[in-house]
């Protein structure tokens, strides 16, 4: 069994190495190619920022293959050797945080790399070595305690319940409802600062749209993005009485009010559609289907591994091997978001206005430095959102219509029409 998990992993690994070396291949020879939706400095700067991202995933695939072998191979064993403790539950709890503490030291430097070379280099980290520890201790923080706590309710299923899967499973689906509805009041103004948006035109005609499509929230709120990234972004978040807009800082700073109107009206659609409800019924679905399936490994494999099937072991084997289920219902969610997104933008093309959902996309692109082409096998597996070129032919406007727009305005040195009065 642990021969078929390992060619099944290295087929997974090589597939995903292939997408990303395809993709590579795709953006360096466009993005030399006439620019589209921005400059061709911008155009040249988002491929390369695309290719350089894609190159870290390669080595950072690679490594998590390593990693994946030498757990099957020899990790599980040697950490369970080291942990002398009688009691199964604490001895999974404590298997438990050494597995993810390994997992999270081996990550590390991936992380600083994209963080503070790779964004930085790009102009989209803010944030400070201070304000990153901070983040880090805060996150820890968290995870002793929800994690611990996780930990032990999910490990005391596995050692006191026959079908532990399936009650597993209820326990996780359960905690990941739970921080939707308490994320936005709870958790995220731990690491960010929420301020109640202004009183004005902006905020009058945001809590008009949320009324027209019946939409009742705890209010509109600008989140200080700026002090960490430059990206541009706004979402809806919680669930029930917890739901709230919120706008980054950086969002109202590039963009209209008739264009954050916009935004506003395609996540707007997003929530009347009930995309929030599919997301979470898709989520689930994956979660059964992992927990069956990585929940019934027969224990000849952990035999083969050289390890006792104890909850521990069982629950981090299961997470080892979640990331190869998710990447067989990939293709399947995304081309479900990717249809989403269509139906949420002309949802939002009719309560914002066509005209400035398009050039809100096309600020996007730009500040966001998002390269607007990518290989078909990467939209295919990747993409929720569909290519940027795509959701503008579906709002009436091609290729050379957007490039006609704004080229005259982009050698005169200002977009006029991008930044067209409030």
């Amino acid at each position: 069994m642990l021969e078929i998990i390992m060619v099944l992993f290295t087929v997974y690994t090589l597939l995903k190495i292939y997408i990303s070396v395809m993709q590579i291949g795709y953006v360096s020879e466009e993005k030399s190619k006439e620019a589209i939706l921005m400059s061709q400095e911008e155009y040249r700067s988002a491929g390369e920022y695309t290719i350089k991202k894609q190159r870290l995933e390669i080595v950072n695939i690679f490594i998590d293959y390593i990693v994946f072998v030498w757990w099957v191979t020899t990790g599980f064993s040697w950490l369970n050797s080291i942990i002398s403790i009688d009691s199964e539950l604490i001895s999974s709890i404590v298997f438990l945080f050494g597995f993810f503490a390994i997992g999270y030291i081996i990550g590390l430097p991936f992380e600083l790399y994209h963080t503070f070379k790779l964004d930085k280099e790009y102009g989209f980290t803010q944030t400070t070595s201070k304000l990153y520890i901070v983040d880090q201790l805060k996150s820890m923080a968290l995870f002793i305690i929800f994690g611990g706590a996780i930990f032990y309710l999910l490990s005391w299923i596995v050692v006191n319940i026959e079908n532990w899967w399936l009650w597993g499973f209820a326990l996780l689906f359960s905690i990941a409802l739970l921080v939707n509805i308490i994320y936005p009041t709870i958790i995220a103004p731990i690491f960010n600062n929420f301020t109640p948006l202004e009183d004005g035109e902006l905020k009058t005609s945001i809590e008009k749209m949320m009324q027209s499509v019946g939409l009742k929230s705890e209010g509109v709120f600008v989140l200080d993005a700026s002090k960490r990234d430059s990206r541009l972004n706004a979402y809806f978040g919680g669930l029930g009485r917890t739901k709230r807009v919120v706008l980054f800082d950086t969002l109202i700073e590039k963009l209209t009010n008739r264009e954050l109107l916009a935004v506003l009206g395609h996540e707007l659609g997003h929530f009347s559609h009930g995309d929030i409800w599919k997301n979470i019924g898709m989520m689930g679905l994956l979660l059964f289907s992992s927990f069956y399936l990585l929940g019934n490994l027969p224990e000849t494999l952990f035999f083969d591994m050289r390890v006792e099937p104890n909850a521990g072991v069982e629950v981090a084997m299961m997470i080892l091997l979640l990331p190869l289920i998710s990447f067989i219902f990939t293709p399947i969610m995304s081309a479900v978001s990717r249809h989403n997104e269509y139906e949420a933008d002309r949802f939002g093309s009719k309560m914002g206005g066509k005209d400035n959902l398009v050039s809100a996309l096309i600020k996007l692109i730009k500040e966001n430095k998002s390269f607007p082409k990518s290989h078909p096998l990467v939209i295919f597996f990747y993409y929720t959102h569909p290519p940027v070129l795509e959701r503008l032919k579906e709002l009436g406007y091609d290729e050379k219509a957007v490039n006609d727009m704004i080229k005259p305005l982009e050698r005169d040195g200002i977009f006029a029409y991008l930044n067209n009065e409030n």
